[in-house]
């Protein structure tokens, strides 16, 4: 009888390690499903390649890409640019401004321009390993991505890498930091990540299809481009050659 009950003791202890913990990733909730909810449209540049977007007050700032087109702009949303910076000879990628000052990634040259947040003009250069694709700020630090999974933590000062987190999927690109959230356009989908800046963990997926016409997706990219208006839960997003912009909600799916 001892021998018995020593081995269903064991037994459940066995199992009972092996269930998940609180606060683990297997028993952490499932991610809200979420959509878009179209409050009105913007003009936007049909020639711009958007890789950043970025609200600082009233003013939308657009980082741009392409070799020969790469560009940062900033301006009334849904008007012509009032200042504007090419950046021949790179791939720009990701922006985000930080009171004063600005930063803009680049692809694979591993360049990362400071720039002052009213002319756009160049402050510095600072080299980085790797690629990249997104930015944003988050308390009082940058967040990187680099088209995988992980989403890099750096110094707003030297751009020194400090950290990280991985999210469990790859192909994140242009970023917006948002409270404790970042969200994330995928790569090559109409699909948005919103996701825990402390643990990696998504916690929302927001479908984002269906906001084109059939003839405008024919001279357009994919999705990319995500700016939180300031003060009131609304979002301004777009993608690369887009001719409008459109002002959204993030609503359930029922």
């Amino acid at each position: 009888m001892r021998t018995l009950m020593t081995t269903s003791l064991l037994l459940a202890a066995v199992l009972g390690g092996c269930a998940a913990a609180p606060g683990s990733d297997a028993a952490a909730p499932a991610p809200e499903k979420l959509k878009v909810q179209v409050l009105s449209t913007l003009p936007h540049d049909p020639a711009a390649f958007t890789q950043g977007l970025e609200f600082s007050g009233e003013t939308l700032y657009e980082g741009t890409g392409l070799v020969g087109k790469s560009s940062m702009r900033a301006g009334p949303a849904g008007a012509a640019p009032s200042v504007r910076q090419e950046l021949p000879g790179l791939f720009g990628e990701g922006i985000t401004v930080l009171g004063p000052t600005a930063w803009q990634i680049t692809w694979q040259d591993g360049v990362a321009i400071e720039r002052d947040a009213k002319t756009l003009a160049e402050l510095r250069r600072v080299n980085y390993t790797g690629e990249g694709w997104g930015l944003c700020h988050h308390d009082g630090r940058l967040v990187m991505s680099d088209g995988s999974s992980r989403l890099t933590f750096r110094d707003p000062a030297t751009f020194a890498p400090t950290g990280g987190v991985d999210v469990g999927r790859d192909q994140l690109n242009e970023l917006e930091c948002v409270g404790d959230s970042v969200y994330a356009n995928v790569w090559q989908t109409d699909r948005i990540l919103r996701i825990d800046a402390a643990t990696g963990r998504v916690t929302g997926e927001i479908d984002a299809s269906g906001l084109l016409t059939s003839g405008e997706r024919g001279s357009a990219d994919v999705l990319n481009g995500i700016a939180a208006v300031p003060g009131t839960g609304e979002f301004l997003i777009t993608g690369k050659l887009w001719p409008k912009m459109f002002r959204v909600k993030f609503v359930p799916v029922t």
